[in-house]
């Protein structure tokens, strides 16, 4: 077989395996792209009164408490902490996907919404599907698409390819 019969028949049926998983990838990946413009992904980011912070940690859970919404009744019911000295607040994000930015120097909740960006970066790099379609299945992907490209890049060069070595 010629190498540019199984050059084009590697770069179908690649395209055709990674078809799926791809479409996930670039489809979330395209909503990250907007995360820090749309605030229905990822809520934009408050300003806290000043930049030293004071508040101590059990006022930062029951602040949290007081958002039902958050359902965050203990430690264990909080993912992260984000503290942002410079803007003098910091980010609570409970593990049902609610996020509570508070004033790091009074306390008072500078905001409270629905944080969608880890729902989409979960399913950007597989981890959303299974803990192990990341390396499985994601992992395989990425290798494949390298494999396109190579593929790709010469097919497209390959006419030119082919007309130099007739008139050589």
């Amino acid at each position: 077989m010629r190498l540019s019969v199984l050059n084009r028949k590697v770069h179908k049926w690649g395209g055709i395996v990674i078809a799926l998983p791809l479409l996930a990838i670039a489809l979330s990946g395209m909503v990250l792209q907007f995360k820090k413009e749309v605030d229905w992904i990822q809520p934009a980011t408050q300003r806290g009164e000043s930049t030293t912070p004071s508040i101590p940690f059990d006022k930062i859970l029951a602040v949290a408490r007081s958002v039902p919404e958050a359902a965050i009744e203990t430690w264990d019911d909080i993912d992260r902490l984000d503290v942002r000295p410079g803007k003098g607040m910091v980010k609570i994000q409970a593990k049902n996907g609610w996020e509570i930015q508070i004033d790091t120097a009074t306390g008072e909740v500078l905001q409270k919404a629905y944080r969608r960006s880890d729902l989409f970066e979960n399913i950007h790099d597989g981890t959303f599907f299974h803990d192990t379609v990341k390396l499985a299945l994601f992992f395989p992907v990425a290798l494949v698409l390298l494999v396109l490209l190579i593929t790709g890049v010469y097919i497209f060069f390959q006419p030119v390819i082919a007309r130099n070595n007739r008139k050589v």
